[in-house]
């Protein structure tokens, strides 16, 4: 499949190429704002600092949200019915929900998220988006945008040490902290018109943020929807699948495995038991409503659960053969397995090119 970037992108990397520097223009951004942030782009890569561009709002030029709002579903007018969220667990019962239209504007959301400090890191350009724990070595830290991106994904930066990350990665690549990775947190992203029945008592992000931005408009034009656009240079280019279809992507020790809709019903929830990396998975889906999910199926005391789904409630999600029941986030609600959780590589939705290039030749489900 042919790519091509945007033509006034173009333009701007013929100029940056004229004065000797990778820097790139940034066609995304309609007020880029000052960049005034703390970050720093010197010293050792762990990844070809040539193909490291820079986006052109500077650090902090789109601004991270440190003190989102929430508010009740009946209060949320910005979102329409197909308008895409993060959903995150926020503890028995609670649930917090974090829309794209929102992301879209500021890519990372810094919050306290079931008594851990987390950092919602979404990638508009890619698709990704997933929890990273915000404590390193027992210090809190923020995570800001940086304004560099690596095949054309985020690199969100720690405003403890100014070290850089990659999210598709999920490695630190430069800075004091290069080598560590993040500890993660799984989201389950849901279109806002399954949210009422799926989590009927979740809280949202509220539009009112402080800043103007229009959170009802999508800033990126076409990009969603069209497989040819990709902003910036990418290393190995995919073309099994098209280029923006969403794919869950599933990460074990450094692999990467795809998951499509198609694999799924076409209405109701449906399970692939699969082995990925050595483990006994649990891949849960549906095209409509249009979500997956992934689980450890072996727990810590070698037991392998076969799990099944109760389709009488959206709440109680799965059950086994113990008698156990859990929720689409893992959580135990009731049986013997009292106090524990199903374990879940880290995983998240993204468009296929991304995964295609992150993971060169990574297996696709059934393909």
């Amino acid at each position: 499949m042919k790519l091509s970037i945007y033509p006034f992108a173009i333009l701007f990397l013929l100029f940056a190429s004229c004065s000797g520097d990778d820097d790139v223009f940034d066609p995304r951004i309609q007020n880029p704002g000052n960049g005034n942030g703390a970050c720093s782009f010197g010293g050792d890569w762990l990844i070809p600092r040539s193909n490291v561009f820079d986006g052109g709002p500077g650090c902090d030029g789109i601004p991270s949200l440190d003190n989102a709002r929430f508010a009740d579903q009946l209060s949320i007018n910005f979102l329409t019915e197909n308008s895409l969220l993060l959903a995150a667990d926020d503890g028995l019962g609670k649930v917090k929900l974090y829309p794209h239209n929102i992301l879209d504007w500021h890519e990372i959301i810094n919050d306290e998220v079931d008594n851990q400090a987390l950092a919602i890191v979404y990638c508009p350009l890619t698709g990704t988006g997933i929890g990273w724990d915000r404590t390193f070595g027992g210090e809190t830290t923020s995570f800001g945008v940086s304004g560099l991106l690596y095949n054309t994904n985020i690199i969100p930066y720690d405003r403890k040490t100014g070290s850089n990350w990659s999210q598709q990665r999920m490695e630190c690549v430069n800075g004091e902290r290069a080598g560590e990775t993040p500890a993660t947190t799984n989201l389950v992203e849901v279109r806002w018109k399954d949210v009422s029945e799926l989590f009927p008592n979740a809280t949202v992000v509220s539009e009112q943020t402080g800043l103007s931005r229009n959170y009802t408009a999508y800033p990126y034009g076409d990009y969603r929807t069209n497989d040819n656009s990709i902003i910036f240079p990418i290393d190995t280019p995919d073309d099994r699948l098209p280029n923006k279809e969403r794919v869950m992507g599933v990460i074990i020790d450094g692999e990467a495995k795809a998951y499509r809709f198609g694999s799924f019903s076409p209405n109701g929830w449906s399970l692939i038991n699969d082995t990925f990396a050595g483990r006994e998975l649990l891949v849960v889906g549906s095209q409509n409503p249009e979500t997956m999910a992934v689980f450890d199926r072996e727990l810590p005391d070698g037991t392998l659960l076969d799990l099944r789904l109760i389709d009488t409630d959206n709440t109680e999600f799965l059950t086994d053969q113990e008698g156990n029941v859990w929720d689409i986030f893992g959580r135990h609600l009731r049986g013997p397995r009292f106090g524990q959780r199903l374990n879940t590589p880290t995983a998240m939705m993204g468009y296929w090119f991304s995964w295609g290039t992150f993971y060169p030749g990574l297996e696709v489900f059934g393909e």
